[in-house]
């Protein structure tokens, strides 16, 4: 029940709305004093709370005496809900789009919780015209697996280097084996995520644990090509190094100062 009031809520029910309008599909027809009793709308706020259900159009009064409520079907709601929302959504994108100002490509976006993050990261996948690069880690590689098959299946090219387990896969994929995650994970601070879009647009997140993810995400053409360039050298090295050997790489970088500073972010111990 709570799940319905909550969702009930984001299309602009008030929760005494939710609580009466449920009630009453439940319990019907009934009497102002019978809904405020069986939904726990205070007596006092009932009629107003009714009043407001019946401007919705989500209820209608049965003629009696006293005054009785029936709710409006949850289908037919739903569908006029529906009806009503996609109404709005053309509106705005055809009026907003004529209010907004050009945008500088060198704007940077900040976008702070794992929510948040998430959210843009399917959203840039979802935009994708031609192509996606990714950089990304567990649990966020299985998160948005789902939406990458789709996008494949859609004849969109996805680049991947993959923090994860061998077995996942996301479009054409690399593993990120040819060094300890922990190592890059604990130099970066955290779980560097990208995600680059069709040379246009690119989210550069942050994932750590016990700390809120961050992101930010721009259309600067610097920055995208810096962001791609990133991925296209892990992919490089990580095959370079399967033909090398990663112990013959490791003994590079261990053994030089500055190399091993370059790869752990540490001094030479």
């Amino acid at each position: 029940m709570e799940e319905i009031v909550k969702e009930l809520q984001k299309l602009g029910f008030s929760q005494y709305e939710c609580k009466a309008y449920i009630n009453l599909l439940i319990n019907s027809p009934v009497t102002g004093y019978e809904v405020s009793k069986r939904s726990g709308v205070p007596r006092s706020m009932i009629y107003e709370v009714l009043g407001k259900l019946l401007d919705k159009g989500a209820i209608y009064t049965v003629p009696s005496e006293p005054v009785k409520y029936v709710p409006l079907p949850a289908e037919e709601l739903i569908r006029r809900l529906r009806k009503s929302f996609e109404d709005s959504f053309d509106f705005l994108e055809k009026n907003l789009k004529t209010l907004e100002n050009e945008r500088e490509t060198d704007v940077i976006w900040r976008v702070n919780s794992d929510e948040h993050v998430m959210a843009e990261i399917v959203d840039m996948i979802d935009k994708a015209h031609h192509e996606i690069w990714l950089s990304i880690w567990n649990p966020q590689a299985s998160f948005i697996k789902e939406e990458i098959e789709k996008r494949t299946n859609e004849g969109i090219k996805v680049f991947s280097m993959l923090f994860s387990e061998p077995e996942t896969k996301l479009g054409v994929t690399y593993h990120h084996d040819f060094m300890a995650p922990k190592i890059a994970e604990k130099r970066m601070g955290g779980r560097l995520t990208i995600v680059a879009r069709d040379m246009e647009e690119v989210l550069i997140a942050n994932f750590a644990p016990n700390t809120a993810a961050w992101a930010v995400k721009t259309k600067d053409p610097a920055l995208v090509l810096v962001a791609i360039e990133y991925i296209r050298h892990d992919i490089a090295y990580g095959e370079l190094t399967k033909q090398i050997g990663t112990d013959k790489v490791k003994s590079y970088w261990r053994n030089d100062p500055d190399l091993y500073y370059v790869v752990t972010g540490k001094r030479f111990e």
